[in-house]
């Protein structure tokens, strides 16, 4: 660390829990850091909890007006960059000059308040990567049973969530278990939802 810049070097795997020891790594950065870099030479693979790791610092240089590189990839890592159709030279190159919001009081969030936010950010990350799936299940479903797109089986899914006010992975869960042989149908707002989602499409 020098001259108000940090320097981070993962090391190993980006898996489950990478993005917690991250966090915990950002809030302990003393306050007027005007740079975070990360050298990646030292990971050798990762998963999707690789881009919850890319997703915490693209919200941190947001929140904290600080620009964040993470540079030098190699080998898996970069391949799954390049599969996720990611800058392989610096994935957060779009995001890590962006302004963010004026620190409250004309201070930095102290280390603490830090750490939750991050520790926030982790878990909406992991509920989204848990839904994927499911989703992507529910819109193969609808494409079968009502032979329209992909795209057409999103919009059916978000329509019901919203007429329903019922949570999308919720909605989505619903549907593929109606569709198994002994499943139970979907709740009855949801059904509704749906069949107005279905009517409108139809139009």
């Amino acid at each position: 660390m020098d001259a108000g810049r940090a320097l981070l070097a993962p090391r190993g795997r980006l898996v489950h829990g990478c993005a917690d020891i991250l966090a915990e790594a950002l809030a302990a950065l003393p306050a007027g850091i005007g740079r975070v870099d990360l050298d990646m030479g030292g990971v050798v693979s990762m998963d999707t909890a690789g881009l919850q790791f890319l997703d915490l610092l693209g919200g941190y240089s947001h929140r904290q007006a600080v620009p964040v590189s993470a540079t030098n990839w190699h080998g898996q890592p970069l391949r799954f960059l390049e599969l996720a159709g990611l800058d392989t030279t610096d994935p957060l190159g779009a995001t890590a000059h962006r302004p963010g919001p004026p620190p409250r009081d004309g201070a930095r969030e102290a280390p603490e308040e830090r750490l939750h936010v991050l520790q926030e950010e982790v878990a909406q990350l992991r509920r989204a990567i848990a839904s994927r799936p499911v989703i992507d299940q529910a819109r193969g479903v609808l494409m079968a049973l009502h032979a329209c797109t992909s795209d057409e089986a999103w919009h059916i899914l978000r329509e019901a969530s919203q007429l329903s006010n019922t949570k999308l992975r919720t909605v989505a869960a619903a549907v593929t278990a109606g569709a198994e042989s002994d499943g139970p149908p979907p709740p009855p707002q949801v059904r509704a939802a749906l069949r107005t989602a279905l009517a409108r499409l139809r139009r």
